[in-house]
């Protein structure tokens, strides 16, 4: 009896650290944020301005194309693995259309050791037989990471970005189910038009993915030379406009996609949300 005692008394120990060591790791889990925004930006890896450059043209992205792309930046995930992390915000914030998935959520974790990786692309059901794993991966080691590595963070999300609506234009998804309203286009769509027909056609000569991101290295390279002693913020900011604005422009006036009046989730009064769209940890991940 003292025998069983013993060990009934060692088994219970065992699985009672057991449990003392799992809970405080759950209770540990990283909040999700709340959507309030498609650039979200917990580390400051943005200044004001890029930040609100980014958002405006994921906004208008959203509002004529439909599809949703957000920014998550964050400090850390830990301790789960990013994927795990970017699973549990796809899955709060249900970006893309209801019915049609077409969400992308772009996780940067700089503070994550390498073995939880600190950047991940999340995409939608809807998205994936053109964002492919294989496509999110090469977007990650070589259209971001190069601009990461050189702390260029603003010019790496938006080549990024880019690379995914590239991508995205590929697949005939539905148009948005408003109409867009009438003499209401920005300076910037007006810009980024003209950007766009210039820069897909060098990408005709060039051809796929690897032409948009070689192009966009080029022209990002040759804005940054010549912006004749500016700051480097100033530059970046600039030729990253450059890179952006000829991308999505692009998609949104001759990518051949149909062009509506909102999006999933855009609300009139200037509030953001997902639009019901659905994820299953289709992507990749990556580091810098």
């Amino acid at each position: 009896m003292t025998a069983f005692l013993r060990l009934f008394s060692t088994l219970l120990f065992a699985l009672a650290t057991l449990l003392a060591g799992v809970e405080p790791a759950h209770a540990q889990l990283k909040e999700v944020p709340e959507l309030k925004a498609r650039v979200t930006d917990q580390v400051g890896m943005l200044d004001a301005t890029q930040r609100e450059r980014l958002e405006a043209v994921l906004a208008d992205y959203e509002t004529k194309t439909g599809s949703q792309i957000a920014v998550l930046l964050v400090k850390s995930t830990e301790p789960e693995a990013i994927e795990a992390y970017s699973i549990r915000v796809t899955d709060a914030w249900k970006l893309g259309r209801k019915g049609v998935d077409d969400g992308v959520l772009l996780v940067v974790a700089p503070g994550n050791p390498s073995a939880l990786r600190r950047l991940r692309i999340e995409a939608g059901r809807g998205v994936q037989g053109v964002l492919t794993d294989a496509q999110s991966k090469r977007i990650l080691q070589d259209v971001i990471a190069p601009h990461f590595r050189e702390q260029h963070y603003y010019e790496g999300l938006i080549a990024g970005v880019g690379a995914i609506a590239t991508l995205l234009n590929q697949e005939a998804f539905p148009a948005p189910a408003r109409a867009p309203e009438q003499g209401v286009e920005s300076d910037f769509v007006k810009y980024a038009f003209v950007a766009g027909l210039v820069f897909f056609a060098g990408l005709a000569v060039f051809g796929g993915v690897a032409g948009t991101i070689a192009t966009g290295r080029r022209k990002a390279a040759g804005n940054l030379n010549g912006a004749s002693r500016r700051s480097r913020s100033s530059s970046g900011n600039s030729a990253g406009d450059l890179v952006l604005g000829a991308i999505i422009g692009g998609i949104l006036n001759g990518g051949g996609r149909s062009s509506g009046g909102g999006g999933g989730g855009f609300s009139g009064g200037g509030g953001f949300s997902g639009g019901g769209g659905s994820f299953d940890g289709g992507g990749a991940s990556g580091d810098w």
